[in-house]
């Protein structure tokens, strides 16, 4: 995999329909943000970065999110996220990583108390590290909790917020998973209904989302087994035949069609 300056691989897959030159961006701004429901920026220096994004340079959006101020946080944030989840090797670069966008995320939470993304990919980065270092252990550090109202906060702020509904489903199957149900639901509230109704929830929202349909797949089988197999496998080829609009939903898609191999 090529990488760029600054030790980030490239973005591995032809991104050329992912280009959103000049109106573009804002003309399918809505099908592109229908997952996280992220306003159309009023600066220009915050549209550049979140352009970047969309084509895959996420090295590039990442850095000109930083250079325009908390405004362009949302989209530095975003990009590292997807970065270090799919295409960053380094489980220590990515813990790192995780960690100074959970922070970068405080200081926005404190600057802008309505921004709901500023709350989901605090969630996504607490999620994604409690991963990397283990769910029991995230559990026993406080993670899960913070991890729940983050989420909490970002489907209250702005309830069509389909990727929260995809995390918070996600959050109640990985506890579930590893605690149990009746732990799970006097420690930390989680249910199995929950989560198949936050799924449902997000997929209902944003019905072309392949990481719904792939995420709802893995939680349906940490919940149920091989009982839901066809649902799994059902939920995983929907996943692969999506069209993807961006570098992110590409690798999406690449990750459910690798899955299926």
């Amino acid at each position: 995999m090529a990488t760029k300056k600054g030790g980030w691989a490239a973005f591995p897959h032809d991104n050329s329909a992912f280009v959103y030159d000049g109106a573009a961006l804002k003309k399918n701004w809505a099908r592109l943000h229908k997952g996280d429901a992220e306003p159309f920026p009023t600066d220009k220096a915050v549209e550049e970065a979140w352009r970047l994004y969309h084509a895959g340079d996420f090295q590039g959006a990442y850095e000109a999110g930083l250079a325009a101020g908390l405004d362009g946080y949302n989209a530095a944030n975003k990009a590292a996220c997807i970065y270090n989840n799919y295409l960053e090797t380094s489980d220590a670069k990515k813990q790192k990583a995780y960690e100074e966008i959970a922070a970068r995320c405080e200081e926005l939470q404190a600057a802008q108390k309505k921004n709901a993304n500023a709350y989901y990919l605090a969630a996504y980065a607490l999620g994604r590290y409690g991963q990397l270092i283990g769910v029991a252990k995230a559990l026993t550090q406080g993670i899960g909790g913070k991890v729940r109202t983050a989420l909490e906060t970002a489907i209250k702020l702005d309830p069509k917020h389909a990727d929260a509904h995809i995390a918070l489903g996600t959050f109640n199957a990985e506890v579930i998973e590893k605690v149990g149900s009746m732990i799970g639901k006097m420690t930390y509230g989680v249910s199995k209904e929950a989560a198949v109704e936050n799924y449902e929830k997000a997929l209902k929202l944003n019905p072309d989302s392949a990481i719904a349909r792939t995420e709802m797949a893995d939680g349906l089988y940490k919940l149920f087994g091989d009982k839901k197999m066809k649902d799994v496998e059902a939920l995983y080829a929907e996943a692969a035949a999506s069209e993807p609009k961006d570098a992110m939903e590409c690798l999406d898609v690449e990750a459910a069609k690798a899955e299926m191999e």
